[in-house]
């Protein structure tokens, strides 16, 4: 399928200069929404065109910059799609017939209790975990949980998954010659394998942080309320 997806949208690099931007929004959108969508087929060609002068300025650098706002700007798009239709839909019909949108009962059931049990935080940490990204809105959304600190929380993830990808086009870009947009996806997604085990620590290590901060803002307010 990711094969497949690739190879369509490279038959839409001639429309690049023009609707680049537009066609990165589109399809961030979609990946961040219930549609199975991967990111890697938007993003890493992305970063490979802006070297190349191929994206709407010309100007490398401008062409990285924007495009990742972009990308980022269509997954928050498609994260608050989620969010909302969750809040709207409710759970009862979220289980009953969201087999039939891509979410079947046993990825709602999983999704929902991760959340619970970690809430917000899991909202960063897996917009970077593939396969989990698109569902994790879901939860927030049945949860109503505050809507500025999902689109905080959700973007902060959304925004290092989509400068990972961009970063990897850009070195795609200076090394090769000649690459498809299916070599791009494949040798990308090997070199996020191969080197996810410092991704992980990072992971860690700003869930750790972010549990003490909390716990001592918690501890605070609890100290407060008793006085």
């Amino acid at each position: 399928m990711t094969d497949f997806i690739a190879e369509q949208i490279q038959t839409l690099v001639p429309y690049a200069k023009l609707w680049g931007f537009f066609l990165i929004f589109f399809f961030m959108t979609v990946e961040s929404s219930f549609i199975p969508f991967p990111s890697e087929v938007v993003m890493i060609p992305a970063g490979f065109m802006a070297y190349r002068c191929e994206l709407t300025f010309g100007i490398p650098w401008l062409d990285l910059l924007i495009a990742l706002l972009v990308g980022l700007a269509g997954s928050l798009t498609g994260a608050y799609i989620n969010y909302y239709l969750a809040k709207w839909l409710g759970r009862p019909f979220l289980h009953k017939y969201g087999r039939w949108f891509f979410l079947p009962e046993k990825n709602l059931n999983r999704a929902e209790e991760i959340f619970r049990q970690y809430g917000e935080l899991v909202t960063f940490i897996c917009r970077l975990i593939p396969a989990i990204r698109q569902l994790i809105s879901i939860p927030a959304g049945l949860s109503n949980m505050d809507v500025k600190r999902f689109g905080f929380f959700t973007g902060l993830g959304a925004g290092i998954w989509c400068l990972i990808l961009i970063l990897i086009g850009w070195y795609f870009g200076h090394l090769s010659g000649e690459m498809t947009y299916v070599d791009m996806v494949h040798n990308g997604a090997a070199m996020i394998k191969e080197h996810y085990i410092w991704i992980l620590p990072g992971l860690v290590l700003f869930a750790a942080a972010y549990l003490l901060i909390h716990h001592q803002v918690m501890k605070s307010n609890r100290t407060a309320a008793e006085k």
